[in-house]
């Protein structure tokens, strides 16, 4: 994790080397001995599953990484800020709301936002059943991220890995946090599904919100204001979700209310123009036929027509 590289060459062997990145005072990076690692990759109770390291990074300003050949696996949960991302020379932005996750053999770097540092909580793990897990949280094939939001409850299936702090390694504690972590992931796909609804929800409201101020212009910070997001994040998530930007979602709206009016009504177009916000009826016409592919006159002679 960030200047730590974990090499794994069997389950009885690790070599965890970390370098001299300063961790903050209000941030915590807890690594395993390799003997414990060792021990829980014996154990009944372990074996299949088990961290070899794990923190909490806040605002984490300077930190980089790039790994060409590992074999553990590195799950992220950012909270706050932004980082870039390429695996194995893709681009990606991590945000907050974002759970990333890094198999073992993914060539990657990352770097936090100089202006924006992310926050994160993470965990590097392995055991044989590390790739039923990765398909069991939903990071088949390439996807390498995925949105949920702000999750307590995630907050604190990772606050309770670092619950094994102060207790001098005892293999009970490693233990314990080894079935932390199965319980962190196995919690995984039923907050994804918590979020997916919160998020269909989300869009409703945002819609409709949309639909009842067609005769307003909206801006892309009052629109991010109903999220609680800033307008750059609740802009990309909205991308994200639908495929277009939620300024030309509310314009897509408005025209598609003034073909309505044009259709039903015989009111001018600059009386159309002015209900749905537009003083500018010339530059409103413009808007119509960007997306209608025809001026607004002669969408209602071929519409009566």
């Amino acid at each position: 994790m960030d200047y730590l590289s974990i090499q794994q060459q069997d389950f009885g062997r690790t070599m965890i080397k970390t370098s001299q990145w300063p961790v903050p005072r209000d941030s915590v990076r807890y690594v395993v001995p390799e003997p414990t690692i060792k021990r829980l990759a014996a154990h009944p109770l372990t074996r299949d599953l088990y961290p070899l390291a794990f923190g909490h990074y806040r605002r984490a300003a300077g930190h980089h990484m790039h790994r060409e050949h590992h074999s553990d696996n590195l799950l992220i949960y950012c909270t706050e800020g932004k980082a870039f991302l390429s695996v194995g020379g893709e681009p990606y932005t991590v945000g907050a709301g974002d759970l990333l996750l890094l198999p073992a053999g993914a060539e990657h770097r990352y770097t936090a936002d100089p202006d924006n540092p992310w926050t994160i909580h993470w965990v590097h793990y392995t055991g044989p059943l590390a790739e039923d897990f990765r398909h069991y949280m939903g990071f088949a094939g390439t996807t390498r991220i995925r949105h949920l939001g702000r999750q307590p409850r995630l907050l604190v299936d990772f606050n309770g890995l670092l619950s094994v702090r102060q207790t001098g390694f005892r293999t009970a504690g490693l233990i314990h946090a080894a079935n932390r972590l199965r319980q962190l992931m196995t919690a995984i796909p039923l907050t994804i599904d918590d979020a997916s609804q919160r998020r269909s929800e989300e869009l409703d409201t945002i819609h409709n919100y949309m639909r009842e101020h067609l005769d307003e212009r909206l801006s892309l910070e009052q629109l991010a204001e109903l999220t609680g997001l800033s307008p750059a994040h609740f802009a990309t998530r909205y991308r994200q979700q639908t495929g277009t930007s939620p300024i030309q979602h509310f314009l897509h709206l408005k025209v598609e209310r003034a073909c309505q009016l044009l259709d039903s009504t015989d009111v001018s177009f600059a009386e159309i123009s002015r209900r749905l916000g537009y003083d500018d009826a010339y530059y409103f016409s413009r808007l119509f036929k960007k997306v209608m592919g025809q001026s607004p006159r002669d969408y209602r002679h071929t519409a009566r027509h």
